[in-house]
């Protein structure tokens, strides 16, 4: 992939767009760019005067746009456009930023259909750019974690993966989040659904069959809130996934079980609830993305980690900052995509295979796409 000239080329700092400064823009993506050696926070796109008075507040020297139109007029004094908008408007975004010469990030999910992020990555190969999505659930602490002990064999042989990422909302917030106009690509299945099936995928590689359940349970909520998916891998592992904002009680976030051993894994990666509270990473000289001992993860065999049973698993650090540390080296020409819109678009063939079985009530079959049958194994994805 041919980097961008200006910055790129002369080790100056990468100058980024950020367009969007709601939840994803201000929580997570303008804190970790700024945080990343090489990059600098350059413009943000947004028209509301609050957000815009907020974004100044946290980084004084940001320039600012009031649409994406005003980036592609000056693409020349940038090196990167991340698209942290509502998900409606990524596809037509990230096209307008490649045939602008810009290099993209993209927050998850990159479309609304598997079609639609291949003809992105597509494009983004013709015009020899950069073209990332923002899967930042790769860089949790217990999915590292995991992904390590799968990787040094101390399970066995996996054969069923639990992946919950539950929540106690019972009163639906709004939004276009929730709504349920398909073209708002809303609901939980494209939100937390996107991070859970893309975990599913990178440790364990494609799917072959989808069968899925999806409710609406709210009183007032207009899109799915509650949905259960089930993968059957290539490789055979069957994996079992639930999204929800109706859980009164919460499962664990992981439950693998393997030939030899399991691993149970309570709680949340801590750097989202860091992020939302205005911790920056490197900042204070704090250690970023610890957790306590009390809430590791256990390892064993036919004991319940609920009673005190099995081995304590030390949780690798959660590493977010990682993933633009790659974007930053990947544009420079220097390291490789850390989530590539293939990637995505396979995720994305679960998810709408998920829709279309909780819809009509069967099992879909999934054949590959020849130009990603070397992905025969999670190996390939790994982060």
């Amino acid at each position: 992939m041919t980097p961008k000239a200006s910055a790129s080329a002369s080790g100056a700092p990468l100058r980024v767009a950020l367009v969007g400064y709601g939840l994803a823009g201000s929580v997570f993506h303008a804190p970790l760019i700024t945080a990343t050696e090489g990059l600098v926070l350059d413009t943000v796109v947004t028209s509301n005067e609050e957000r815009r008075a907020e974004a100044r507040a946290a980084y004084p020297d940001l320039r600012f746009a009031a649409s994406p139109d005003e980036l592609w007029e000056r693409a020349d004094e940038l090196d990167l456009v991340v698209i942290a908008s509502p998900n409606k408007t990524h596809v037509a975004l990230a096209t307008a930023a490649l045939k602008a010469g810009l290099p993209v990030v993209v927050d998850k999910p990159i479309a609304g259909t598997a079609a639609e992020a291949r003809e992105l990555a597509a494009l983004a190969e013709e015009r020899g750019l950069l073209l990332s999505v923002f899967q930042n659930r790769r860089w949790d602490n217990d999915f590292r974690t995991l992904a390590a002990l799968i990787a040094d064999g101390e399970l066995g042989e996996v054969q069923r993966f639990e992946s919950r990422f539950e929540r106690w909302r019972p009163q639906p917030k709004g939004g276009w989040r929730e709504s349920g106009d398909p073209e708002e690509i809303g609901g939980l299945l494209y939100d937390l659904g996107s991070h859970v099936v893309d975990q599913a995928l990178v440790l364990f590689g494609p799917a072959v069959q989808v069968y899925a359940e999806s409710d609406v349970r709210r009183p007032g909520a207009a899109a799915d809130d509650d949905t259960f998916i089930a993968i059957t891998h290539a490789n055979g592992v069957r994996s079992h996934l639930y999204v929800s904002a109706t859980t009164a009680q919460l499962g664990p976030r992981f439950r693998v079980l393997g030939s030899t051993a399991g691993y149970v894994k309570y709680g949340l990666d801590p750097q989202e609830a860091a992020l939302r509270e205005g911790r920056r990473p490197g900042s204070g000289g704090e250690p970023w993305g610890e957790e306590v001992e009390e809430v590791w993860g256990r390892i064993g065999s036919g004991e319940s980690p609920l009673t005190g049973g099995g081995t304590p698993v030390r949780t690798l650090p959660g590493d977010y900052p990682a993933y633009y540390a790659a974007v930053a080296a990947a544009v420079r020409g220097a390291g490789e995509n850390p989530v590539t819109a293939l990637q995505a678009a396979a995720a994305l063939d679960v998810l709408e295979a998920a829709r279309r079985s909780a819809r009509e009530g069967v099992s879909v079959t999934l054949l590959p796409h020849p130009d990603e049958a070397q992905h025969a194994s999670g190996k390939e994805h790994r982060a």
